[in-house]
């Protein structure tokens, strides 16, 4: 297939379905001393020079800019130096997964794609390549022995829930099976690994702050009352936890208002008053970020705040008139800085706000960008539905069935993924 389709000689691509780009960050710094107190624009990705070299011009397609393997004058991984937010989608056919949803026995069924019968296989061996770094190669090893003695812990939505099942299946299959356990709960589940004395946990909190829609889950979005004054009832959960990694965004895009009360939630709908999105997220954030600025000793645990991932339900954002949201899709957007209208950037610039006000260093694990290519790794028809997979006259109705905020599981890369958190420096 051209030169796109092979690993150039000397390269290690970072090789990753959407979903799982987050979880990478974390590792990252525990390759890394130290977290370097950077204030970067999460909107803005100014590709840091390649030593030696002038910055190239962003105003080009992945297309326009082929891999050549005689030249590869990038830098060893500097998360002080490398933007991995700048770089390309690129195919490699001789990906060999570390796990498939069919190895690991952690996975949602309701994202498994080849379980759950997607015929093609191209979205596996698609590889992010940053422009200015090489990217050192994963292992699990490695990556259990820098958690070794500490609890990680993914709060959030659904999205985080991957992210965690994704970790996990990153490092349990080098664990004999009488050191490894799970224990699944409604809302709190841990992973443990006993050589490691280490646990890799999710906490279940969609919008961070309580709600009447926590457990369990109210469907309809105009009879969820948010809480925003308050995430003790979570935070619990959080205390003494050695790495924290939250995310909040989907659930929050349910319509322009949002019904949110202070205080109890015994008065219902008649205590709360409908506050505009981004106001009621704003003021989740900041209940929020005050316990984190009151509650964490940040000489013992850091902070991550995943960004928006985008959902891909208008396939007119990438010239696909004809299209139905994110079905069939089988190829990533290839045009360079491609934003659709499922990353709400307001939303985002809310986030932005609230943590650069913060005592806490948060880092950003910024994955919306580079998802923002991933048209084709959403879990579309090949999803559950009430616990049952989709019938066949359900994925025969893709405009009403085709899940296009959720991602595929799938194998993690031969290479170790560092590269994230460059796109997350430090922000404080």
């Amino acid at each position: 297939m051209g030169s796109l389709m092979k690993s150039p000689r000397g390269r290690l691509p970072l090789s990753i379905v959407t979903v799982l780009l987050c979880i990478f960050a974390f590792i990252a710094l525990f390759y890394t001393e130290r977290i370097s107190s950077l204030s970067i624009s999460i909107f803005k990705f100014k590709s840091c020079s390649k030593k030696g070299t002038i910055p190239k011009s962003d105003e080009r397609t992945i297309e326009d800019d082929p891999v050549k393997e005689e030249i590869d004058d990038r830098f060893e991984f500097d998360p002080n130096e490398c933007s991995v937010a700048h770089g390309k989608w690129v195919f490699n056919s001789s990906l060999k997964p570390l796990y498939t949803d069919r190895t690991c026995p952690y996975l949602d069924r309701q994202f498994s794609c080849a379980k759950n019968g997607r015929p093609d296989s191209d979205y596996r061996h698609w590889e992010w390549q940053p422009d200015d770094c090489m990217l050192p190669k994963f292992n699990p090893k490695v990556a259990l022995q820098k958690i070794r003695g500490k609890r990680l812990m993914f709060v959030g939505d659904s999205l985080q829930r991957n992210q965690w099942e994704s970790f996990v299946c990153l490092v349990e299959f080098v664990v004999p099976k009488d050191q490894k356990s799970m224990r699944m709960g409604r809302s709190h589940s841990v992973f443990q690994v006993k050589e490691y004395n280490a646990t890799i946990e999710f906490y279940w909190a969609p919008f961070l702050v309580e709600s009447n829609s926590d457990n369990p889950i109210i469907g309809d979005p105009k009879k969820r009352i948010l809480k925003v004054d308050s995430v003790s009832k979570h935070a619990k959960f959080w205390e003494g936890v050695d790495i924290l990694a939250f995310n909040t965004y989907v659930w929050w895009m349910s319509g322009p208002k949002m019904k949110s009360l202070w205080g109890s939630f015994a008065n219902g709908e008649e205590g709360s008053e409908e506050l505009e999105t981004p106001v009621a997220y704003k003021i989740a954030l900041k209940t929020w970020a005050n316990w984190i600025d009151s509650t964490i000793d940040t000489n013992k645990t850091r902070v991550f705040f995943t960004t928006m991932s985008p959902t891909h339900t208008r396939s007119e954002d990438w010239n696909r008139k004809d299209g139905i949201r994110c079905y069939n899709e089988t190829k990533p957007v290839m045009k360079k800085g491609h934003w659709g209208t499922g990353s709400n950037k307001k939303m985002m610039s809310v986030v932005a706000s609230v943590v650069e006000k913060m005592k806490v260093p948060v880092t950003f694990i910024n994955i919306t960008q580079i998802s923002e290519y991933r048209i084709d790794g959403h879990a579309s028809v090949y999803n559950e539905l009430g616990g049952k997979l989709l019938t066949e006259e359900q994925r025969a109705d893709p405009a009403h069935y085709a899940d296009c905020i959720h991602w595929y599981e799938k194998q993690k890369p031969r290479v170790f993924p560092s590269s994230l958190l460059s796109v997350g420096k430090e922000l404080h």
